[in-house]
């Protein structure tokens, strides 16, 4: 089981995301946050011992949010002793090779471009199934530095 923090301000692609993970193989709970502040909080401002035990092991981060946006919001957690170590898949719909090259300077495990129909995100959530979920080694969760 793996939690994963989803930064995305559409409903209607968060429902996607949701309907495609839930129908995959790929055991997973999601924790939604609309934008970039909201996600930041999940992470530092709630260091509580409830929200330790739900620490993501992934993030998935839409780069056009409102307030702060996936650039800020991936500088932030990279910058973070306690967050650096977590994965972060930029889920954009921009297919610009500048959002691109700025996403891997600032430290994103990956870079994907929203699919355009509902097969396409069935396909992603296969994919981060096989990888995510089968292939990579993800660290451990907490708040305890390595």
């Amino acid at each position: 089981m793996i939690d994963i923090l989803l930064v995305e301000d559409n409903p209607a692609d968060v429902e996607l995301i949701r309907e495609c993970l839930e129908n995959s193989r790929f055991v997973a709970s999601i924790h939604v946050r609309e934008n970039g502040g909201e996600a930041l909080s999940f992470l530092t401002g709630e260091r509580t011992a409830a929200v330790a035990e739900i620490q993501p092991g992934l993030i998935m981060l839409d780069l056009n949010l409102p307030g702060l946006n996936g650039r800020q919001v991936l500088e932030e957690l990279k910058s973070d002793v306690l967050l650096k170590r977590i994965p972060v898949i930029v889920l954009s719909s921009s297919d610009a090779e500048q959002d691109v090259a700025d996403s891997y300077e600032l430290g994103a495990s990956s870079y994907i471009v929203k699919p355009a129909d509902f097969s396409g995100y069935a396909t992603l959530a296969r994919a981060l199934e096989d990888f995510w979920g089968n292939v990579a080694r993800l660290p451990v969760t907490g708040h305890e530095p390595v």
